[in-house]
């Protein structure tokens, strides 16, 4: 499975903006699909976003009421709404094929939010 993101770029606080992923899937069911970003001055990443098949979504805390994920067929769509600073990060997408794994990632996209 590969996942081709697009979207992303430079905006000013305040602005929207869409990110989306396509996976190209050798047959296999993805289960879930979402987005990731780095967390602040660590390696690890922590959630965004996630979609799975039969309508389970789940946010992080800091964009919750301010991103919205939806998911058609094997593309996911991220809409950033009210982008703060502290938005500005480089965003992953995730495959997984079960609820609990992510077994596939891209290679990210940055999103930059100026003040």
């Amino acid at each position: 499975v590969q996942l081709a993101e697009s979207g992303g770029g430079l905006v000013q606080a305040g602005d929207s903006l869409n990110v989306s992923c396509t996976a190209s899937s050798t047959g296999r069911e993805i289960t879930l699909m979402g987005w990731y970003r780095q967390v602040p001055g660590g390696e690890e990443r922590e959630l965004v976003a996630t979609t799975a098949i039969r309508g389970r979504i789940n946010y992080g805390a800091s964009v919750k009421g301010r991103f919205t994920i939806s998911r058609i067929n094997d593309t996911v769509v991220l809409q950033m709404n009210n982008l703060k600073p502290e938005d500005t990060n480089i965003y992953y997408c995730a495959a997984g094929l079960s609820h609990y794994t992510i077994d596939y990632w891209g290679q990210g996209t940055q999103v930059t939010v100026s003040s």
